[in-house]
């Protein structure tokens, strides 16, 4: 895969950002200051919302694989990726390990300090 610009690169994070608030933390819990994002509500759902979840965070590792990250790095982002998704199959107790796990969120922040560390 050709090596992508830095401006490919930001818009790259740009987007990643956007897609982990949404999945992450887009929904504030009243009177706390938790947030939840749509892939813990998503999660709600036995078995098939964890499936989806798992589908979800396959785009960050795309984003990855498009930025030119390493082997190292995107093994490590399927490893969140197989967390967030073992741990979520766990009845009740899932869904409160998805709400804080935040993979996305882990993944995002892992990819933007690889490609920092290249520059």
């Amino acid at each position: 895969m050709p090596k992508t610009s830095k401006a490919e690169q930001q818009a790259i994070l740009a987007r990643l950002d956007k897609f982990s608030r949404l999945t992450d933390s887009s929904i504030a819990i009243p009177f706390t200051n938790f947030r939840i994002g749509a892939e813990a509500i998503i999660g709600l759902i036995p078995v098939v919302g964890d499936l989806t979840g798992l589908l979800l965070s396959g785009y960050v590792l795309l984003e990855a694989h498009r930025a030119g990250a390493s082997r190292s790095i995107k093994l490590r982002i399927i490893a969140n990726m197989g967390i967030d998704f073992l741990g979520g199959l766990v009845p009740v107790v899932g869904d409160v390990f998805d709400a804080l796990f935040k993979a996305n969120t882990r993944n995002t922040r892992l990819l933007r300090n690889y490609l920092e560390k290249q520059q």
